[in-house]
C-alpha cells in the first residue's frame, strides 16, 4: 500500500517569507496483496473459492506474515456476524508456485493464516473454499464484501477486497400429492402440485414455465385450477384423453419472490417461499 506525504519549504529574507509549493512524495511497501473471488454471484449453501496473491518487491524474503479475512463480516446490532464460514482443510499454499505445508490456521476471529513467507522478489499464493451462511442477505442486490489483510512485524499492513452478489433470480421446487388414498377403481381423484420460490424474485410470464404432467392411470372429465382461479381448456392448458399428457400455457404459471427476514438478535436470515398452486380434478378412465 502506498503512503503519500506533503513537504513545503520556507523562504526568509528581509524580513518577509516566501513558501514554496507544495511537494508530493510516495512511499510505496514492499508488499502488495490482492484477492479474487472464483465467483461472480452466491446463493446461501454455495462453496466460493478465493485466491490471495501476495508480491514481495524487494531483495530479502519477509516472514512470519500473519494473513487474516474478515470472511464478509459487517456490524449487525451491537455485534458483527460473518456470512462466510471457511472449509476446513481447504487452504493451499504456494511459494513461487511451488505447493507448500498447509500453514497454521485459526478461525477464532475471522480467519488467520499464520507464519506465512514470501520470498524476494517472489509471491506466495493461498487459495481456499469458505461457504455462504445463514447470515448472508439473500436479497436482490445483497453483496459479499470480503477483506484480506496482510500484517508483519517489518511491514506496513496491505489490504484489499473481493466482492460477489447475490444471485438474482427465481429458485423453484414443485411438490406434487394425490388425494384421496386410496381411491376407489374409476373414482374421482386431485392432483395438487405446490410451487415454492425461494430465490430474490419473481418467476414471471417472461420466464415461459410450463407445468407438465402425463397421468397414468389416465384421467377424464378434468377441472384445472390456478391460484384458485378456473383455466380453460386452450387458453390455460392442453390435455390428451388419449396419452394422458397434460401441460399449462407456456408462461401462464407465475411465482411470487421469497420473502427474507433477518433475526433482530441472531442476524441470521430466514425464507419464506413464493407460492403458486395447480389443482387438477379428473376421473380414472383407464389403469
Amino acid at each position: 500500500m502506498a503512503t503519500t506525504f506533503t513537504n513545503q519549504a520556507a523562504l526568509s529574507y528581509n524580513g518577509g517569507t516566501v513558501m514554496s509549493n507544495i511537494a508530493v512524495g510516495v512511499i510505496e511497501g514492499n508488499l502488495t496483496v490482492s484477492k479474487e473471488a472464483i465467483a461472480e454471484s452466491y446463493r446461501i449453501g454455495d462453496r466460493i473459492t478465493y485466491v490471495v496473491s501476495i508480491i514481495n518487491r524487494s531483495d530479502n524474503a519477509i516472514s512470519g506474515l500473519s494473513v487474516n479475512d474478515d470472511l464478509g463480516a459487517y456490524s449487525f446490532e451491537q455485534t458483527s456476524v460473518q456470512p462466510l464460514t471457511y472449509a476446513d482443510g481447504s487452504v493451499q499454499y504456494y511459494v513461487d508456485g511451488v505447493l507448500q505445508a498447509a500453514p497454521v490456521v485459526s478461525t477464532a476471529d475471522g480467519l488467520q493464516f499464520s507464519d506465512i513467507t514470501v520470498p524476494a522478489n517472489g509471491n506466495t499464493m493461498l487459495i481456499y473454499d469458505a461457504t455462504v451462511n445463514e447470515f448472508a442477505s439473500p436479497e436482490d442486490g445483497a453483496e459479499i464484501i470480503n477483506t484480506v489483510t496482510v500484517t508483519g512485524a517489518s511491514i506496513s499492513a496491505v489490504t484489499d477486497s473481493a466482492t460477489i452478489s447475490v444471485k438474482s433470480a427465481p429458485e423453484l421446487t414443485i411438490i406434487k400429492t394425490i388425494a384421496p388414498i386410496p381411491v376407489a377403481e374409476n373414482g374421482e381423484i386431485t392432483y395438487t402440485f405446490r410451487l415454492e420460490n425461494s430465490g430474490n424474485t419473481a418467476l414471471t410470464a417472461a420466464d415461459n414455465a410450463v407445468i407438465s404432467d402425463t397421468f397414468d392411470p389416465i384421467l377424464g372429465n378434468i377441472s384445472v385450477m390456478l391460484n384458485d382461479e378456473p383455466l380453460i381448456v386452450k387458453s390455460g392448458y392442453a390435455y390428451d384423453e388419449v396419452t394422458g399428457l397434460f401441460t399449462t400455457v407456456a408462461g401462464l404459471v407465475e411465482v411470487p419472490a421469497a420473502t427474507f427476514t433477518q433475526d433482530s438478535v441472531t442476524g441470521a436470515y430466514s425464507t419464506t417461499p413464493g407460492i403458486a398452486t395447480l389443482v387438477i380434478t379428473g376421473t380414472i378412465t383407464g389403469e
